[in-house]
């Protein structure tokens, strides 16, 4: 567990950084694309708009595009709203569930801060 910390503390310093630089008001892709530059420059590995398949009875049914990876590990969704609501909750459990990844944050670029939600899949794992 303690690298899924580590990792999403430092990801969380980004998002601050990025806030702190553009504060509120751009569209996701403008914070995505920030929050890559400020992920490199703290020498993490990250992908943006990464497919996710959905399977059903072993069949493909449905598509997503995640907003950011890091390091394989950890599913980053960004927001640009007033406030996180319980269905961008829902959405990052379903990509972890669809990715097998155990660990996913919600960052809210917000009119007042960077609203931050960690979801973890499988509690079990994280002792």
């Amino acid at each position: 567990m303690r690298k899924h910390v580590e990792l999403t503390e430092k990801i969380i310093g980004c998002a601050y950084k990025v806030y702190n630089t553009m504060g509120f008001g751009y569209l996701e892709s403008v914070y995505e694309k920030c929050m890559l530059i400020e992920l490199e420059k703290s020498g993490v590995s990250a992908t943006f708009q990464v497919p996710i398949s959905v399977f059903y009875a072993g069949q493909e049914v449905g598509n997503f595009i995640a907003d950011i990876l890091v390091e394989d590990v950890v599913i980053v969704e960004l927001k640009s709203v007033q406030k996180i609501i319980r269905a961008h909750e829902v959405q990052l459990v379903n990509y972890l569930t669809a990715t097998d990844r155990d660990v996913g944050l919600i960052l809210n670029f917000s009119e007042n801060k960077v609203e931050v939600k960690r979801k973890l899949r499988l509690l079990e794992d994280f002792d």
